[in-house]
């Protein structure tokens, strides 16, 4: 220190103050789904032997065609800027498989297409929320959700569900749920995590209910339409309530029927000024979806759904396996799925809330499940049938040396 009073030059320079974060990303948690996957591969990165039934991702290659054709969009110069809302031709071709194929009448300027249908999810939540608004959240959810209310400042009210009942949504339950402050109801069929099916019935009990609440507004992911256990059909809820249908949006994509998950390509389909408010938010944030890979969903959405098909028999047949090897272990019950390709199973017989049991399975055995209270419920894990028989055969042994360990 000089006489002066002054800093040496050598002196060690004061420390900065910590930059500090907004409420909402203190608040926001990652997807703990992603974090179990990069988890998994950096321990088999390890050398460790890991067995994962963790992931919500088709194991399939993405069919040769659809390959084939975003390869020569890119080959042609497809490389560009293009329009937000999505290539004329993928908006038409979507709505054409909406309006023949779900019985849902949908013209082009009612079509976003988005970065997966994730940010279809997000676009909405964030144009039609205000802070205050209430979600009506049926559980067991999707874990993204309820991040996604959050973030556009608005409140979850959780309809809980039991595997006694199918798992599906009561709609007195629903009725009861139901206030002032309620703006959105979020429907999912077939579900992540619980595999469960809204039939006809179901979709016409739930649509009386709204019919009574004009300030409700409904969205449907159906990114997992197609994937249906032999005897079972989808369902959309603006086709059996078509009456509702300017207050029903619906989210779908490419990621799960077609195996085309790290494409990111998904759309949102509703009424035409809500999408265009989606539109301009998605003009300020993404803007338009990858040029050369809509050439490919485009060629994906209008071929004949044989490949689809396939790969859906395949995990019908691979989820029947799980769900028969489940119910052989002890202290398991389970609903069997009729969709999506998850089981949902309640091990809380086991005594270990989920989140626990998951890091001992993948700890103890090497074997990666989801525990079951991201989804909300604590008495379950979700177990991925996207993988071979080998790899499920092999985490069904893995969980039977786990449960004769207890």
């Amino acid at each position: 220190m000089v006489q002066d009073g002054s800093i040496a030059r050598n002196a060690p320079a004061p420390m900065p103050a910590p930059i500090t974060l907004s409420a909402r990303a203190v608040a926001l948690q990652p997807s703990l789904t992603l974090a179990i996957t990069a988890k998994t591969r950096q321990l088999r990165a390890e050398g460790r032997d890991v067995c994962s039934l963790s992931t919500g991702e088709p194991d399939f290659d993405t069919p040769a065609f659809i390959r084939q054709a975003a390869s020569e969009a890119l080959e042609s110069g497809h490389t560009r800027y293009g329009p937000v809302a999505g290539e004329p031709a993928l908006r038409e071709a979507i709505a054409a498989k909406l309006s023949h194929e779900n019985q849902v009448s949908t013209t082009a300027d009612q079509v976003l297409v988005t970065n997966g249908g994730k940010q279809a999810l997000y676009n909405l939540f964030q144009v039609l929320l205000d802070p205050g608004d209430e979600v009506l959240l049926p559980a067991p959810y999707w874990l993204s959700y309820p991040a996604m209310a959050q973030l556009a400042g608005a409140v979850v009210r959780l309809l809980p569900s039991e595997a006694a009942s199918g798992f599906k949504l009561d709609p007195a339950d629903l009725e009861a749920a139901i206030s002032p402050a309620s703006r959105l109801l979020v429907l999912n069929s077939p579900s992540n995590p619980t595999g469960m099916v809204l039939d006809q019935a179901d979709l016409e009990a739930i649509a009386a209910v709204v019919r009574r609440h004009p300030q409700l507004v409904v969205v449907c992911d159906e990114i997992y339409e197609f994937l249906l256990a032999a005897g079972r059909s989808h369902h959309s809820l603006a086709a059996v309530a078509p009456d509702l249908a300017h207050r029903i949006f619906i989210v779908n994509g490419f990621a799960k029927g077609w195996a085309m998950t790290g494409w990111r390509i998904g759309w949102l389909a509703g009424a035409k000024h809500v999408v265009a408010a989606a539109s301009a938010l998605q003009s300020q944030s993404t803007s338009n979806v990858c040029s050369f890979v809509q050439y490919g969903a485009l060629a994906a959405i209008s071929a004949p759904r044989t490949c689809v098909q396939a790969m859906a028999n395949d995990f019908n047949r691979r989820r029947a396996l799980l769900s028969e090897g489940l119910q052989t272990i002890p202290g398991i019950t389970l609903l069997p799925p009729e969709g999506a390709f998850y089981a949902f199973p309640d091990v809380s017989s086991w005594g270990i809330d989920s989140m626990t049991l998951c890091n001992r399975l993948l700890d103890e055995v090497g074997l990666a499940v989801v525990p079951g209270v991201v989804f909300g419920d604590d008495r379950c894990i979700r177990i991925s049938c996207a993988a071979g028989d080998p790899t499920l055969l092999d985490g069904l042994d893995r969980l039977r040396r786990f449960q004769a360990g207890l």
